[in-house]
């Protein structure tokens, strides 16, 4: 009953008691903050649903006008401790990711499978596959009007009938200890196609001292420097990203490593900062 401002984290509905209550008060000093893909939470971004909103922190470049719409960046505290031990790397590559699947035409949950695919067919020796899922298969969709779905409570039938990942090693206890025993990461979005989408994932392999391969926001440069990961979208095929990671020059590493470094430390790591996070939300809302 007393309060000056109320803030969602994703689009709620009007399905949400709490927000249509405050719809039908007249309440009007809203605020969303828009964190999740559209490919999961398409409502998110749908213009029509923000004429509810004073302000909107969204990560989507194409909204920010600095009006209505703010920057909001995934953010992190700036590490003083970033792993950047060369002797502790073990292995050419590895994929961190949970098994996930969505039917939209902006996924990149298939793409991640075929490159893991792809390296277990031509060079298991150079690749590792860790997160959650990968043991267990996931039932969606209907057959004759039964849902699917249903049978994902039998943990016995998931693992049974599970395609099998030979790359893969478990679930990890710490991204950053075992991203660090990898020279390069397979470093995918869930979604491609959005400017501005841009999320943790880049930042473990930053964080572990690990090179990202990154496939995902359009615009990932002019918010990450290009010099410290290596853009999928320049090569046509795995077997010519392969051969770029495997016979790297050792100097051309370190210049990735440096990078990584420069960016961590410097002004443009800003952004994604925590203190970046409280100046947005001090101006904007408080």
């Amino acid at each position: 009953s007393n309060f000056d401002a109320i803030v969602f984290i994703e689009y709620p509905g009007l399905k949400n008691k709490y927000f249509n209550q405050l719809i039908k008060n007249g309440f009007r000093n809203l605020y969303l903050v828009v964190s999740e893909s559209p490919i999961v939470k398409p409502d998110n971004l749908d213009v029509k649903n923000h004429k509810y909103f004073k302000k909107v922190l969204t990560w989507s470049d194409d909204l920010v006008d600095n009006k209505k719409y703010f920057k909001l960046n995934y953010t992190f505290k700036q590490p003083d401790n970033a792993n950047f031990n060369l002797k502790e790397k073990e292995k050419l590559c590895v994929s961190i990711a949970g098994n996930k699947h969505i039917k939209n035409q902006n996924e990149l949950y298939s793409e991640r499978i075929s490159a893991i695919r792809w390296f277990e067919k031509n060079h298991p020796e150079d690749f590792d596959l860790y997160g959650l899922g990968w043991d267990k298969i996931h039932f969606q969709g209907k057959i004759l009007g039964f849902n699917l779905a249903r049978l994902n409570r039998f943990g016995f039938l998931t693992k049974f009938l599970a395609p099998r990942y030979p790359s893969y090693r478990g679930p990890v206890k710490s991204k950053k200890e075992t991203l660090k025993k990898y020279k390069f990461a397979i470093c995918y979005e869930n979604a491609t196609g959005f400017n501005g989408y841009i999320t943790e994932k880049i930042f473990d392999c930053f964080f572990a001292g690990c090179v990202p391969v990154y496939l995902g926001a359009p615009n990932i440069t002019e918010h990450i420097p290009a010099e410290a990961f290596i853009d999928k979208r320049k090569f046509k095929t795995y077997e010519e990203l392969y051969g770029y990671m495997k016979n790297m020059p050792e100097s051309d590493y370190l210049n990735y490593i440096k990078a990584i470094k420069n960016f961590l430390s410097g002004d443009k790591f800003y952004p994604f900062s925590i203190e970046a996070l409280i100046e947005l939300f001090t101006k904007q809302i408080l």
